[in-house]
């Protein structure tokens, strides 16, 4: 394949916007804030299980709470029943008499009872609610915490994508400039060399592979027309030749 030698130059030109354009788009994928997004995206999820938990338990605990209640008006309002039948007098024989005292005393200590379970379930449902007040400030702060690394992200992509629009304009700009075959030659083994397709000789060493060509080689290439276009025998990759290639 022929070319003139501005034209294997300006591949050169065309390579250097490719790197440029893998470079952006490793540091579009690398960013310290994608790192951050997720780890406290899972944090997130973690307190939020956790709210929902502690929220749960306080409804339970006031349904809790409600029920306990109720069993306490029940028995207070049949204690104060059995307390009106004792004071008006109604009852007069002395066994009832001593069965409505005992029933009585009885309520009264069930009430007590009960009070006191009151009194443990609405201690339990005050330790959830400030459960969950305390869960819904570490959400709310975590959240913050995303939004922020969020926005931080955007602004990145923003600034990266623009670049990237500049330096994707410039290369069609200077693509477009390059013989079609050997802009093809050069995207295939663009493809095929890790995104590396053409690359100086330098001082007899291909910028490529990094390895320096042997001599023999090296006659082939100062042998070759100026616009005969010479590949590294290492890897193949077009091989561009400038004042300082060492030939």
């Amino acid at each position: 394949m022929n070319a003139a030698p501005a034209d294997q130059i300006r591949l050169l030109d065309v390579q250097a916007l490719d790197v440029r354009l893998q470079q952006l788009a490793h540091k579009r994928t690398s960013l310290p804030e994608h790192a951050e997004i997720e780890s406290l995206t899972k944090d997130h999820a973690q307190l939020r299980d956790l709210l929902v938990a502690a929220q749960t338990e306080e409804s339970d605990c006031g349904r809790e709470q409600t029920k306990a209640e109720q069993d306490v008006d029940q028995v207070r309002q049949r204690a104060a029943r059995d307390q009106r039948r004792l004071d008006s007098g109604a009852v007069s024989s002395p066994k009832d008499l001593e069965n409505l005292q005992r029933e009585i005393a009885s309520l009264a200590k069930r009430q007590g009872d009960l009070e006191d379970i009151v009194l443990e379930v609405m201690e339990r449902r005050e330790s959830a609610q400030e459960r969950v007040e305390e869960l819904t400030g570490r959400v709310a702060s975590v959240q913050s915490k995303i939004d922020d690394a969020t926005a931080r992200r955007d602004a990145a992509f923003e600034e990266i994508d623009g670049e990237v629009a500049t330096v994707t304009k410039e290369r069609e700009v200077i693509a477009a400039a390059v013989p079609a075959d050997l802009l093809k030659l050069y995207d295939k083994l663009r493809q095929q060399q890790g995104g590396i397709g053409a690359a100086r000789l330098h001082q007899r060493t291909c910028q490529g592979c990094r390895q320096e060509l042997a001599i023999t080689d090296i006659n082939e290439i100062r042998a070759a027309a100026p616009d005969t276009v010479v590949r590294c025998e290492n890897c193949r990759r077009i091989l561009v030749r400038t004042a300082d290639s060492g030939l």
